[in-house]
């Protein structure tokens, strides 16, 4: 079993920035790949970036230019840091991690962490 812990989310104002964290905790654990994924009001959640064990990223469109995603290996540690905010980016942001379970892997997430983008 493999619990998230995310930390970061806030209030902000437009074109602020803001840094989320999310650690995996759990024991004899392989990650695959983790991620950031987002529900805004109304909306679906999608994916808003997501990095490989091996250090290969994907993001949003929507956000192409403004995050980035590292990860911390030996921490089991993935940050987003979001700059250029926009009240369109206001979301409850959810972590996710791809843990390697035998032939499959097996998704775990986050309780999510909510960014209000807000003058």
């Amino acid at each position: 079993q493999v619990q998230l812990v995310e930390s970061g989310g806030g209030l902000v104002q437009p074109g602020g920035s803001l840094r989320l964290s999310c650690a995996a905790n759990g024991r004899n654990f392989r990650i695959a790949a983790m991620g950031w994924y987002r529900t805004a009001p109304g909306k679906q959640r999608e994916l808003v970036a997501s990095i490989t064990n091996s250090g290969t990223t994907d993001f949003a469109d929507s956000v192409k230019g403004r995050f980035t995603i590292a990860r911390d290996g030996a921490k089991n540690t993935v940050y987003l840091q979001m700059g250029s905010l926009k009240p369109e980016d206001t979301a409850v942001y959810y972590c996710n991690a791809a843990v390697i379970g035998g032939l499959s892997t097996i998704r775990y997430w986050g309780q999510g962490t909510q960014v209000t983008v807000s003058s």
